[in-house]
């Protein structure tokens, strides 16, 4: 396996929801439709009206996603991401700005790259996509949970 995704390998043998129902074999192959990119601490990920053109999972570091409010220049925390979480992808714009809390690895998977996953490897492809809506599940049940302490 070339080194570069060894970090992401482990990452994915690591992760309770994303990848927990991908084998070793899965996971490797896989592993061929990401890139890597690393973001310095303090640095902007993606602003508010980016379009969506990729998923990423976080690797290493953590991810702080805010919000505008009605307030001009005023921004709400929405959520604070780390190792193995997600963002995903559709086709409109950003509607949130993601920075950088900390150095921070992403493995990325591009519409296109993701396109071809799934006509090389529909299976697979299937798998990933299960597990992304697992994750998406699960944060969408847990903020839920965080809306309810403020009623």
């Amino acid at each position: 396996m070339d080194d570069k995704f060894k970090d992401l390998y482990a990452c994915m043998k690591e992760d309770k929801s994303v990848f927990s129902i991908l084998s070793d074999e899965d996971l490797i192959k896989l592993s061929a439709f990401f890139e890597i990119k690393n973001i310095p601490a303090g640095e902007t990920l993606w602003k508010l009206e980016d379009p969506y053109d990729y998923i990423a999972f976080i690797v290493s570091g953590s991810v702080e996603i805010k919000k505008e409010t009605e307030f001009e220049g005023k921004e709400l925390v929405v959520g604070i991401y780390s190792k193995c979480a997600l963002c995903i992808l559709d086709d409109s714009i950003r509607t949130v700005t993601a920075e950088a809390l900390e150095d921070v690895t992403l493995a990325i998977i591009t519409q296109k790259s993701l396109d071809k996953l799934i006509d090389t490897n529909p299976e697979l492809g299937a798998k990933l996509l299960k597990g992304m809506l697992l994750t998406v599940s699960i944060r969408l049940r847990k903020s839920f949970d965080r809306l309810a302490v403020f009623f």
